[in-house]
């Protein structure tokens, strides 16, 4: 069975459904399987959505830190494929994940020793909050490992044209997880009722399955990754290279997690509540940002490959093929989040003085999405010709305006939806400027060309 598409040849938009789809889907899959959590542990209660919450930023953290793994070698690893020196690819996809390795192993370690202080930062006055959310991020932190290395699994095999054999894995990890859940949450057959606890441990498992079927993938995919020998060192190069690249994805995922982290904080002092209403209504949007996550993912592999083979031309116009498709995708979603707010929160969450905080979240939010949603497929486009420092610093500038914003507008009348109002702009303000700036970049590098073509 074929399981790589051509991204060279042929019909462009073709070309971009095929590759993004298994992996929008896998997008969705992922969003399923925090959905999935969200509402097992709903049912518990809010208080405990708010220890997950807060304990799931530091989990986001490792993800902000793992960014310039995934993103630099994502990005190596198609420019290497497309100019067809697969070795090469081999080895930058190596050295992504050994780093990876190392990394994940010194963070989990922080998040152990330190998750008290953590857990502090956000004031929490419910004594079973925090020692839910302590407990949480204490086992997630602990087997932080697979949650570094399987989003560096996806992106380098991404990258080759290959967007089946992740989604497929994906959906074993979503299938495991649908299972555990509820049996180790509230306790069925042999497993004791664990709660929050039992939330980790399920995702855990799940994760660890997904890593070792990306193990048995690597070891018999004979044309790149069976070639990659992790007994070789680090390679100073090819680390650089990765680094250069992904190093603003890193600079901007922590910053973004550091800025939720404030957020966060802000949000706290409308009580633990107004944390599970976020919790939650970050769940639901991402059924707009995780599908152009995944697009934006397989317009980078289109992009970059095309770059590596030199057809500049083809590679422009696949942006512009993708930036059509995402601006109906963001228009979809603003519709559903507007006028569905209060069954789709509700499904999470049914308790009466919760679901209107839920229902004012989902339709600020939802005036975003279509924006967000260009933001995230033109950030991919930028990577994909190794210039991630402009996204990184649109991303940085205004998303760190939220905390002044979201000080000042919750001292209005709006109160706590000040907060949404300064979060559901700076997406307006991203989406619109990084399209500017993507533009004006292309005209450049359209220029460059030309004049090099006529030396």
């Amino acid at each position: 069975m074929k399981t790589r598409t051509d991204l060279l040849s042929g019909n462009i938009l073709k070309a971009l459904v095929t590759m993004s789809l298994p992996i929008v889907a896998t997008s969705f899959l992922q969003m399923a399987y925090n959905m999935t959590d969200m509402i097992w542990i709903g049912k518990v209660g809010s208080d405990s959505v708010a220890a997950v919450g807060a304990a799931g930023m530091f989990v986001n953290l490792s993800n902000g830190i793992g960014a310039f793994l995934r993103v630099g070698g994502q990005v190596n690893v198609a420019h290497s494929y497309g100019a067809g020196d697969t070795d090469k690819a081999a080895r930058y996809a190596r050295n992504a994940l050994q780093m990876g390795v190392i990394l994940s192993m010194i963070f989990g370690l922080i998040v152990c020793v330190f998750r008290k202080p953590f857990i502090g930062f956000f004031k929490f006055t419910n004594a079973e909050v925090i020692k839910d959310a302590e407990t949480y991020l204490f086992v997630m932190g602990a087997f932080i490992i697979f949650n570094f290395i399987n989003p560096i699994f996806t992106a380098v095999i991404t990258a080759t044209g290959n967007s089946k054999t992740p989604f497929k894995i994906s959906t074993v990890g979503l299938v495991i997880n649908l299972i555990l859940d509820p049996m180790m949450i509230f306790g069925v057959g042999f497993f004791p009722k664990m709660g929050v606890l039992g939330a980790a441990l399920a995702t855990i498992f799940a994760q660890f399955i997904v890593f070792l079927l990306y193990i048995i993938y690597m070891k018999k995919d004979e044309q790149v990754f069976n070639k990659m020998r992790f007994r070789n060192p680090l390679e100073k190069d090819i680390i650089s290279s990765i680094t250069k690249i992904g190093m603003p994805a890193t600079i901007q995922g922590v910053m973004f997690t550091g800025i939720s982290m404030t957020i966060g904080r802000i949000i706290a002092s409308w009580g633990e509540t107004a944390i599970a209403v976020q919790k939650v209504g970050i769940q639901v949007e991402s059924i707009s940002y995780m599908a152009a996550d995944g697009f934006a993912a397989a317009t980078n592999s289109f992009i970059a490959q095309n770059y590596g083979a030199r057809q500049l031309e083809r590679s422009k116009k696949g942006y512009i093929t993708a930036l059509k498709v995402m601006s109906c995708w963001g228009i979809l979603t603003t519709c559903v989040l507007v006028f569905l707010p209060a069954p789709i929160f509700s499904v999470f969450i049914d308790e009466a003085d919760v679901i209107p905080l839920g229902v004012d979240y989902l339709r600020i939010l939802g005036y975003s999405q279509l924006f967000m949603c260009i933001e995230i497929l033109t950030a991919g486009a930028f990577s994909a010709y190794g210039k991630t420092l402009p996204p990184s610093i649109v991303s940085i500038v205004f998303t760190s305006l939220r905390i002044p914003m979201a000080i000042i507008f919750g001292k209005t009348a709006l109160g706590l939806n000040g907060v949404w109002f300064s979060i559901s702009l700076s997406s307006v303000f991203k989406g619109v400027i990084l399209v500017v700036l993507f533009i004006m970049f292309m005209k450049k590098f359209d220029k460059e060309n030309t004049q090099l073509n006529q030396i």
